[in-house]
This record gives structure tokens, sequence and C-alpha cells, in this order.
């Protein structure tokens, strides 16, 4: 079986139409439907339903899909680090992100590592922590840069930082003239928060809880683009990543409050499959994230993957990062 029907499935199964997957190979649609027909043939199995519209994937098509990205990605490896036997790194790395991590660190990791190695194609693929999670398992991205990270059958994972999280305002809330505040005084406050379905939210209610505190979240949202661009549209305050809010605080049309009793950090991590190994590029790359070596295949324990309201804060592994 050639390796462009291989990677033509793969286009039909992401986009769900024949005559799209015609389109971006550069094939007539009569010429994508037969290399289908000679492919489910070469199986044995019906891969796709074509009584459908748009199209779907039969039971057998999701797991031949399933096991394809594998070998499609091992194969781009193997090239990869056959091209990169001369000193010169090339090739392509495929990074997933959250939202709020991606925004934050991947700009100037990528302009960095850009002037380090100019012929590598940096890729950033965006999505919640689960969806990143499952573009690293099947395949899709090289690893993933996610918060709160953990291990599972498919995957392991380097802790990179603990990012400290902030408590902010909007310049025209009654906290912005106030030089510091109380965990007190936020007691029963209305305050811009992330969705209750996600771990960061349970993370800090559950520390807030702990601290005695009980606030009154008005709004709520999947991410922290969302939430900042609401916090300064209601004049809110919400608890944000530092680095989330870099601008904004910079511009001054947000500002940091000061409570010395919150003292909260967030766990973000690197994520990469157990099976294979990181092509060169990619594990350069993720080694300039991290300040040093990226050890694939070996977990590095550090700190609980909690956030904390205590005095006592977990510190990220020492090592030189450019963007950390």
């Amino acid at each position: 079986m050639q390796l462009r029907t291989l990677e033509l499935f793969c286009t039909i199964a992401e986009h769900r139409s024949f005559s799209k997957a015609a389109s971006l190979h550069q094939l007539t649609q009569s010429a994508v439907s037969q290399a289908m027909q000679h492919l489910e043939e070469s199986v044995g199995a019906e891969l796709i339903d074509r009584s459908k519209r748009p199209l779907i994937l039969t039971p057998a098509g999701k797991t031949y899909l399933g096991g394809l990205r594998g070998i499609l990605r091992s194969y781009e490896r193997l090239e990869q680090e056959v091209r990169s036997t001369s000193r010169q790194l090339s090739g392509r790395v495929s990074i997933g992100t959250i939202v709020s991590v991606g925004l934050s660190y991947m700009p100037d990791a990528s302009e960095a590592f850009g002037r380090l190695h100019r012929d590598v194609d940096v890729r950033t693929q965006f999505g919640s922590n689960d969806r990143v999670f499952e573009m690293t398992a099947e395949g899709e991205v090289d690893f993933g840069l996610v918060s709160f990270p953990h291990s599972n059958k498919d995957i392991q994972f380097v802790l990179w930082q603990q990012e400290p999280m902030r408590l902010v305002c909007s310049a025209e809330h009654r906290f912005a003239t106030q030089h510091e505040v109380s965990l007190s005084q936020l007691s029963g406050v209305k305050m811009i928060s992330f969705d209750r379905g996600l771990q960061l939210r349970q993370e800090i209610d559950r520390c807030l809880a702990k601290a005695g505190i009980s606030v009154n979240a008005c709004m709520e949202f999947d991410n922290a683009d969302s939430m900042i661009r609401a916090i300064q549209a209601s004049r809110g305050i919400g608890i944000v990543p530092e680095a989330a809010v870099r601008r904004e605080t910079a511009n001054g049309s947000l500002r940091v409050v000061a409570c010395r009793e919150l003292r909260m950090t967030r766990p973000l991590g690197i994520i990469f499959r157990r099976s294979g190994r990181l092509s060169r590029a990619a594990s350069e790359f993720g080694s300039l994230l991290l300040g040093r070596p990226l050890e694939a295949g070996k977990r590095l324990k550090s700190g609980s993957g909690k956030l904390t309201v205590e005095a006592a804060t977990i510190e990220p592994e020492t090592g030189s990062s450019v963007v950390a």
C-alpha cells in the first residue's frame, strides 16, 4: 500500500469529504474514490460509510485511523532523523497546547528556536487539556503542553514549571486603588471565574475553601483569554495565570491585586507518548522550553500537581529556560 494512499485516507477522515481531500492532494475526485476502494479491498473491510453526508468512518475505519496516525508519525520522525544526521536540524515539530500556555509561551519559544534552527517548521495546535492529551496519545503532535500533567498507560510527563496565579482586576474596580487586600475581603465578592468543569477552577475553589473563603462566580469561561477580556469589559476581578496577563498589566488595563495570603501556583508539564521516541528537532524544542535536556521515557517527580494557598509553594526544578 502506497504511503500517499494512507495519507489520503487520513485527510478524508479529517475533512469528511472526498472532494476536499481531492483538492488538498491535487487529485480528481474519481482518483480519490478509486484509491479508497483499493485500500478497503486491501484491508478486507469497509472503512468509510458513503451513505452519510458528511462522510463518516465505520467502526473498522476508526480503528484503522487510530493505528495509522501513529504509523505515519513514526515514519515522519524516521525521515526527520535521517535528514538530521547532519549538524543542521530540519523537518517539522508539532506541539499541542492549551490556549493560555500557547499564547503566553509559544511565541517567544518559537522565535528563539527559529533563530537556532531556521530549517525546522514549528506548528502549534490548540485545544483543551483533555484534547491535548488525546492529540499526544494519538500521535497527532510530537508532545503537548498542559496544566495539571499526569501519566497514564499511553502518556508520561515531565514537570515544566509551577506558574503563579494572580488576583487581578480592571483599572475601574474598587480594589485597583488599594495597596493590598486581605483574603477575607474576597468573601462574597462577585468574581469572573473559570468554568466549574475545569480542574483549574476546581483546585482554585478547593484552595479558597480551605482558607474559609467563598466567592460569587458571576461569569464562567473555559479559557483564560476569554476570562481576561470579561474582567476588562465588566470592570471585574478574577484569579488567572500570571503569564496570561503580562500585556494587560503592562498597559494598565488590568491591575495585579496584592494579597500576601493568596499563594497559588498551577503545575505545567510537557507530555509525550510512552511508545516511540521524539525526533531530534522535537527533543531540542522541548529542551529549550524546559531549560535542560528533555529526558524522554522518564517521569521527573516534582510537587503534588495541586494548587496551593499555603505559605510553602512548590517551585520548578532548577534550569535556565528562555521562556519560563
